[in-house]
């Protein structure tokens, strides 16, 4: 497990073990997984359980801010 991005209390987390499509998991109080790579090419919420909609629309917006960048950590830890 790799902490990628930390934001709003939550740490943005790569599996090293992990499967396509390139993804992060979203930690804190609560959690999410988020397809970085969704329809159009902008993140895409996969699942997210005992995140308030406020918080989960900071993440989401979060994570589009700095998408290039959370790709780019996928492709480093899983080639």
């Amino acid at each position: 497990m790799v902490v990628v991005h930390r934001a709003f209390g939550f740490r943005f987390v790569i599996y090293t073990q992990d499967h396509e499509p390139a993804h992060i998991h979203v930690t804190g109080p609560g959690q999410a997984k988020i397809n970085l790579r969704g329809e159009n090419g902008k993140p895409e919420l996969i699942y997210s359980i005992g995140i308030t909609r406020a918080d989960l629309r900071r993440i989401m917006t979060e994570v589009a801010a700095v998408q290039g960048r959370l790709l780019k950590e996928w492709e480093r830890i899983h080639g």
